[in-house]
C-alpha cells in the first residue's frame, strides 16, 4: 500500500494536518479569550462560565488541554480508572429501567450513577493500551492517558483517510481519492479526529472496514467492524454494507452446491458487528448506556417527538433571533441537509456506502436535541465522494476549501476554550 505515492503524499498530508491543528489550538488560545459564557444551546450558559470545569480533574490536566473537553472527561476517566471513577460526574437514574426485578424498592432502585456509562468500551480501552508504552515519558496518568487519546484519534484519521482514498479512486481517478482525504481532515468538523473523542478511531475503523469489503477481504473487515461497533452505536450498520456485498456475490442458482465452510465464515464475519453490539447490548455496560443516555444527554434511538422538539426549536433560532444560538444552529442544521444531499447523488453509484451513510446521518437526526450533527456526519463516506465530484471544479474546490477551513479554524478554536462545539 505504501509503495502508492499518492498514499505516501498523504501520509505526509496527515502528519501535517495533524501538527497544525494541534499548532492552531495552542496559538489561538493564547492570542485570543472568548467571552463567556456562550449562549449557542439553552443549557450551555451555565456550562461554559470561568470555574465550569473546577473539580473534573481529567479536564483541568494542563499537558495538551486544548484538546480536552466536555465528553473527554469519561474517556479518559475509563481508561485511567474505569467505569466506577469517582471522580466523573454522576447522575441519579431509576435503576428499575435497567433491571426490571420487582424486588427492587425504591431506595435501592434510585442510584448514582457514574456518567462514563453512556460511553462504548472499545477507544478507552485503546487509550488504556497505548497508555502503557507512553508511561516511559514521566508524565502524570492523565497526561499520559491524554497523549495516547489524540495518538490514537490522529492514527484512525490517517487509516479513514487512506481508506476513503480507496473508496474513491476507482469511480473518480487518482485525484479524486486524494480530493476526497483531503475534504475529510479539512471539513468544519474534523479537529475531532485529533482530540479525545471518538471520531477519528470510529471512522478509521469503519471507513476500512467499508473499503475491506468491497475487496472482500472479509477477515478483517468483520474484525474491524466489531471494533466500530464497540466504539460507536452506529457501528453497528456496517452490517448493511456487508450484507449487500456477500449477497450479491451468492450464486444463487449453486448456492447448495457451493455451501462451504468459507461461505459460512463469511456469513460469520458479515453478522460479526451485529452480533458483538447485540453482546453488549444485553450486558450490564449495554443495559446501563440507554438510562444514562435519555436521563442525562437527551438521546434516544428514533426519539421523534424530541426530535421534531429540538428542530424545532433551532428553525426558531435560524429564523429569528441574531447571535451565537443562530450561527451555530445554521451551521448544524445546513451540514445535515448536505449530507443527505450526498446520498441522492451517490446512491446509483455506490450503494453500499450510500445506505451505510444514510444509516449514520439517520440514526444522529432522530437520536433527539440538534447537537453535534455537524460531528456525526463526519462517518458518512458519501459526503466527501460527493464533495470530491464537485471538487473537480476548480472554483468549487477552492471556494468549499476556504469556506470549510474557516470553520475549522473557528470550532477548532472553541473546543480548545472549552465553549460549546458540537
Amino acid at each position: 500500500m505504501f509503495k502508492n505515492k499518492t498514499v505516501r503524499n498523504l501520509v505526509f498530508l496527515w502528519l501535517a494536518w495533524v501538527l497544525i491543528v494541534l499548532g492552531y489550538q495552542a496559538w489561538a488560545a493564547n492570542r485570543m479569550l472568548p467571552k463567556r459564557p456562550d449562549f449557542a444551546r439553552p443549557w450551555t450558559a451555565e456550562w461554559t462560565t470561568a470555574l465550569a470545569q473546577a473539580g473534573k480533574p481529567y479536564l483541568l490536566e494542563p499537558f495538551m488541554n486544548n484538546q480536552v473537553a466536555w465528553d473527554s472527561e469519561f474517556y479518559l476517566s475509563i481508561a485511567v480508572a474505569g467505569y466506577e471513577d469517582p471522580d466523573v460526574t454522576r447522575a441519579e437514574v431509576n435503576l428499575n429501567q435497567v433491571d426490571d426485578d420487582p424486588a427492587n424498592d425504591y431506595q435501592r432502585a434510585m442510584r448514582q450513577i457514574s456518567l462514563s456509562y453512556a460511553f462504548f468500551p472499545f477507544y478507552p480501552v485503546m487509550i488504556w493500551l497505548f497508555s502503557w508504552p507512553l508511561k516511559l515519558l514521566g508524565l502524570t496518568p492523565i497526561a499520559t492517558a491524554t497523549l495516547a487519546a489524540v495518538i490514537v484519534s490522529a492514527l484512525g484519521a490517517l487509516a479513514g483517510m487512506v481508506a476513503l482514498y480507496f473508496l474513491t479512486r476507482d469511480a473518480l481517478e487518482d485525484a479524486g481519492g486524494w480530493r476526497a482525504a483531503f475534504y475529510l481532515i479539512a471539513f468544519p468538523s474534523a479537529f475531532f479526529m485529533a482530540v479525545v473523542y471518538t471520531e477519528g478511531l470510529f471512522i478509521g475503523l469503519a471507513f476500512s472496514a467499508l473499503a475491506l469489503t468491497l475487496r472482500r477481504k472479509w477477515l478483517w473487515a468483520g474484525i474491524l467492524a466489531a471494533c466500530a461497533a464497540l466504539t460507536r452505536s452506529v457501528g453497528v450498520a456496517l452490517v448493511i454494507p456487508m450484507g449487500i456485498v456477500f449477497l450479491r456475490d451468492l450464486d444463487y442458482k449453486s448456492i447448495r452446491s457451493n455451501f462451504s465452510l468459507a461461505r459460512a465464515g463469511q456469513v460469520g464475519l458479515t453478522l460479526l458487528p451485529l452480533v458483538t453490539f447485540l453482546a453488549w447490548k444485553v450486558s450490564p455496560l449495554g443495559q446501563t448506556f440507554d438510562v444514562i443516555q435519555a436521563a442525562w444527554f437527551g438521546r434516544g434511538f428514533l426519539d421523534f417527538q424530541r426530535t421534531f422538539d429540538s428542530w424545532r426549536y433551532a428553525w426558531d433560532q435560524v429564523t429569528s433571533v441574531s447571535g451565537p444560538s443562530f450561527a451555530y444552529h445554521l451551521m448544524e442544521m445546513v451540514i445535515p441537509v448536505l449530507a443527505l444531499v450526498a446520498c441522492g447523488f451517490t446512491l446509483k453509484r455506490h450503494p453500499e456506502l450510500t445506505l451505510f451513510s444514510l444509516t449514520v446521518i439517520l440514526f444522529a437526526l432522530f437520536s433527539g436535541d440538534i447537537q453535534g450533527m455537524y460531528r456525526y456526519v463526519l462517518a458518512a463516506p458519501v459526503l466527501f465522494i460527493f464533495l470530491s465530484r464537485l471538487g473537480r471544479n476548480e472554483a468549487f474546490d477552492r471556494a468549499w476549501t476556504i469556506a470549510s477551513i474557516l470553520l475549522l479554524g473557528m470550532n477548532a478554536y472553541l473546543f480548545a476554550m472549552d465553549m460549546w462545539a458540537g
